[in-house]
């Protein structure tokens, strides 16, 4: 009996190529689809005749009249760079890239064929954590102890990282010019389209296990995207991905900033010791209180990341977090798990005004 169950079939004959895009397809957990993959366009064939493939991606060398005559939704060929004679039909996609590159090609070209009619969405996780990362504090250290929190979660579950601040800095950090950013998201969101899943994966960029969605480009795209759109974003990633953390590093450019965090199942607030900066922690709780933000409140938990330097940007940047005094901070504080004690802010010299009358 035939399944209806979305697949999608990677055929190579090159064997090791194939085990090593396996490996990632399998590490990478949020693609909508049943991946099966082959090195032998015989069973491949064999399997297609009892389950109907929604996407294939084989090599130029594995493609075969016998290939094309499965029930096969879509096929896109893995090209070594020569477009081979009697596949200029389908669309090609380079092999020797990053197989990350590779994926991003593949759903953008199945999402331009799939842009009227919904895509069904098979999700098999947990439920989706929303951990936010937020600070009053300038200087704090906020973005480089979410990308290390990102990371060290990544390396056993599925984790999103997406950045809202003005000035993430991105393009600079990573040495890299992004095609498409969150405010393309965004705008996808804003028009109705289908396909929501296909589109974030065609889009996701990822460093260490950890997916990222390149930040805004422009500074205007935070204020200006309204609350009631942010929160439809993060319940299209939550509904239809497989992701199991979404690590929100938020700026104070987003609108209605007290309602978002209480989206958030917790709060990681990076803090300093200074005058200035505990006025700033004072001024902000208050206005929580008087904004009935208790609930945000509680799930607040204060932290102060040991500082980190270092002079690489990219994938060097990236690692030297994980294997710094800060990499070592974050996983103590996972491994514990616990709110900062009154006695801790006591030592490090925090206090707290009192509730408001109103509150």
């Amino acid at each position: 009996m035939k399944t209806t169950r979305n697949i999608f079939a990677v055929c190579d004959l090159e064997v090791e190529y194939a085990y090593h895009f396996m490996e990632y397809l399998n590490r990478k957990k949020t693609l909508p689809f049943e991946i099966r993959v082959f090195t032998s366009r015989e069973k491949l064939c064999e399997f297609a005749r009892d389950h109907p493939i929604e996407l294939l991606l084989i090599s130029d060398t594995a493609m075969c009249q016998e290939v094309e005559e499965q029930d096969i939704g879509q096929i896109l060929i893995l090209s070594g760079g020569v477009r081979a004679p009697g596949l200029e039909r389908y669309p090609s996609i380079y092999k020797y890239q990053s197989s990350a590159q590779v994926v991003r090609e593949v759903m953008a070209r199945y999402g331009e064929q799939h842009k009227a009619d919904p895509v069904p969405v098979q999700v098999v996780k947990k439920e989706t954590e929303l951990i936010g990362i937020y600070s009053p504090v300038g200087r704090s250290m906020k973005t480089t102890f979410a990308l290390t929190l990102g990371q060290i979660l990544a390396k056993k579950k599925a984790v999103l990282y997406l950045n809202m601040e003005e000035y993430s800095g991105f393009e600079y950090l990573f040495e890299h010019v992004y095609e498409e950013t969150l405010s393309d998201l965004l705008y996808y969101l804003r028009q109705g389209n289908p396909n929501f899943i296909i589109k974030l994966n065609s889009m996701t960029q990822t460093i260490n296990n950890l997916d990222y969605l390149p930040p805004a480009a422009s500074p205007a795209d935070i204020p200006c995207t309204a609350y009631e759109e942010w929160v439809r974003l993060l319940q299209e990633i939550v509904d239809t991905s497989n992701y199991e953390a979404v690590i929100l590093d938020i700026g104070d450019g987003v609108p209605q900033l007290f309602r978002l965090l209480d989206q958030c199942t917790r709060i990681y607030m990076p803090v300093r010791s200074d005058p200035m900066s505990q006025a700033k922690i004072q001024q902000f709780e208050n206005l929580l209180r008087m904004s009935q933000g208790e609930t945000v409140l509680e799930k607040i938990q204060k932290i102060r990341p040991p500082y980190h330097r270092t002079a690489r940007k990219g994938q060097g940047y990236l690692d030297d977090l994980v294997w710094s005094e800060l990499g070592d901070y974050v996983r103590e504080l996972l491994r514990k798990g616990t709110k900062t004690t009154v006695q801790e802010e006591k030592k490090w010299g925090w206090s707290s005004l009192p509730k408001s009358a109103g509150s």
